[in-house]
């Protein structure tokens, strides 16, 4: 039986993440906008509205152990591509939050914790015809006002199915197929180089290093640059 949730549409707001904290006590809650005015990624970046975007954040109360919170990111991350539909499969994942068309950043998911709640939310870009250098958008043509709350309802039903399961039955390996990093030369922030060549089942990325391998989690990484 699917999970139900509450859905609230936004025209405009500072952050889709504070709206749905602001509201933690309606938990299971979808908040969509279509402009933000202080999104935020991963380490506070701050994120940019493509001129047609999709903002979204869904609060939810996990059964599943702390522990293994830091695997809902790369599990929204496979929910958003479903999602997507992407029938041409050239949408990936860089490990641990991006959504990319090639070199071509698309969007990006952040998860947030507080107690026993976890907020995920996705930005990403479905229009955009003179994007910044480095950004894309998902679609080439205007998808319509509508589009960004169609693709994000699509998205929590994907997202909820999946964390109704165990933590040992996240999509490792469709996560795996789907991911950018793997096999690329990589650097990270604060103090490491290495070859990207694995996904451990919690999550974290297995780099081979000139001193052996060791496996990095997103909460020691702020930064990771593929090459």
């Amino acid at each position: 039986m699917a999970t139900p949730y509450e859905t609230l549409i936004l025209d405009r707001t500072t952050s889709t993440q504070d709206e749905v904290w602001s509201r933690r006590g309606s938990m299971p809650l979808l908040v969509v906008a279509r402009s933000q005015t202080r999104g935020r990624g991963r380490s506070g970046a701050r994120w940019s509205n493509a001129p047609r975007a999709l903002a979204a954040s869904l609060g939810v109360r996990p059964h599943w152990p702390a522990s293994s919170w830091p695997l809902l990111t790369l599990v929204a991350g496979v929910a958003a591509l479903r999602a997507l539909g992407d029938p041409g499969r050239d949408m990936t994942l860089k490990w641990p939050n991006d959504l990319m068309r090639g070199r071509l950043k698309l969007g990006g998911l952040l998860t947030e914790a507080s107690g026993d709640a976890v907020v995920a939310g996705w930005g990403a870009n479905l229009f955009w015809p003179d994007a910044p250098e480095g950004t894309g958008a998902v679609f080439d043509s205007d998808p319509g006002r509508e589009a960004g709350a169609e693709i994000a309802e699509r998205w929590v039903e994907e997202f909820l199915a999946l964390v109704a399961g165990e933590p040992g039955d996240w999509p490792y390996d469709e996560y795996r197929r789907r991911c950018s990093t793997l096999g690329r030369p990589v650097t990270w922030v604060p103090d490491g180089a290495g070859t990207a060549v694995d996904i451990s089942p919690d999550g974290g990325l297995v780099v081979e290093t000139a001193t052996g391998r060791r496996t990095l989690t997103s909460a020691a990484v702020s930064e990771l640059r593929d090459n």
